[in-house]
């Protein structure tokens, strides 16, 4: 069984794209869900202290936004918080990977996995979703509810990865649109 990254930049389409492998009987594990599933109390507490401050919300749950307030402006804070998170990821990754029965692959879709060492190796093939920055950043404000500072930080936090990709998907068009360049893109790969 194959791997396929699906990645791409904040506010690209990555889950779009991954919605439409879904109701295709492909079967996608979301990084971004899955690593949020780990945040336990013991993981927060242990990042907590990592970090020092608090990273739970007024109910005394886990707050992602809280943490990417505090990751993305120090280096340091997001290193440590990766050292904790990833390899939990991957586990969780490979253990739903051996459930997923016979099929010729699975999707990851993550962001930021092509750029990480740890998962080197994890992936056979990368499939690149794009917008334009414009469009990019009118969904991410939408989505998350950020100021357009917050998310120009993270774009730009964000390297290009067009190089390395397998295939690519523009998204600036209707969901019909960019479901046929999906089916294009991943029939190009040969899976």
């Amino acid at each position: 069984m194959k791997t396929v990254l699906l990645t791409g930049g904040i506010g690209s389409g990555k889950s779009a794209v991954a919605r439409i492998l879904q109701e295709r009987g492909v079967p996608v594990f979301d990084c971004d869900s899955r690593a949020k599933s780990l945040y336990d109390d013991a993981l927060t507490s242990r990042l907590e202290a990592r970090l020092d401050c608090v990273l739970r919300d007024e109910t005394g749950r886990f707050s992602p936004r809280l943490l990417a307030a505090r990751i993305f402006s120090d280096p340091q804070a997001l290193a440590g918080v990766e050292a904790e998170v990833h390899p939990a990821l991957l586990e969780d990754f490979r253990q739903w990977r051996s459930r997923q029965g016979d099929v010729p692959y699975v999707v990851m879709e993550s962001a930021i996995a092509w750029d990480k060492p740890l998962f080197d190796g994890v992936y056979d093939a990368i499939v690149l979703v794009t917008a334009p920055r414009e469009v990019r950043l009118q969904r991410a404000m939408r989505r998350d509810g950020a100021t357009r500072d917050e998310i120009l930080r993270r774009m730009d936090a964000q390297r290009d990865l067009a190089r390395r990709a397998d295939a690519v998907i523009r998204n600036d068009a209707d969901l019909k649109t960019l479901a046929e360049r999906t089916a294009i893109a991943f029939n190009l790969l040969s899976l």
